[in-house]
């Protein structure tokens, strides 16, 4: 999504960071090539955090050394807008990053997002909550609609609108399932 916003003459870079420069394969295999890492970022406009393999976060969430949390504290002291995706809101929390604030993450995983009691979860399972300079989106496919928020709101309606329309994005899925609300968070950390 982000990319097409450069199609009307603004600049959108993507950067995929890790701790190290380097290939980072996710539980399902899939391969990022993050070519900088935490410690030659310079100050980031809009900070994204994706979610994850639980197993994975519970990792970085219990790091005694606290590299992935400081990062993301660190950057977001000068982010213009501070972002997540799925249980990517889970280390945002654990940052404190999103204490004060209204927030959503997975439907699974809302019960865990409870247990920062200074964070406002919101009720129901919205595609994306936006509360001031943070943005914090549900489940993976919300995602889209969160970019096409993020990029309104460093352009324009227009802009956005654009990107929505050449992407073809108008969701009309050929199945229509529940949202059941997930009694307890299904991992510890």
């Amino acid at each position: 999504m982000f990319g097409w916003v450069n199609t009307y003459g603004l600049k959108v870079e993507v950067q995929v960071i890790a701790a190290r420069a380097g290939d980072v394969t996710t539980r399902d295999g899939f391969t990022f090539k993050a070519p900088v890492s935490f410690a030659e970022v310079t100050r980031l406009d809009v900070l994204w955090v994706p979610g994850g393999d639980p197993s994975a976060l519970a990792t970085l969430m219990k790091d005694r050394k606290r590299t992935y949390l400081d990062f993301l504290v660190r950057q977001a002291a000068h982010a213009r807008y501070v972002c997540s995706v799925c249980e990517g809101a889970l280390l945002l929390a654990a940052a404190g990053l999103l204490d004060g604030y209204k927030a959503t993450t997975h439907w699974a995983f809302v019960p865990c997002l409870k247990q920062f009691a200074k964070v406002k979860v919101v009720k129901g399972h919205p595609r994306f909550v936006h509360d001031r300079n943070r943005l914090t989106g549900g489940g993976i496919s919300s995602g889209l609609d969160e970019s096409l928020k993020l990029i309104e709101l460093l352009t324009s309606t227009d802009i956005a609108k654009n990107v929505q329309r050449v992407t073809q994005y108008y969701p009309k899925p050929p199945v229509s399932g529940r949202l059941t609300a997930a009694k307890k968070c299904p991992f510890t950390w």
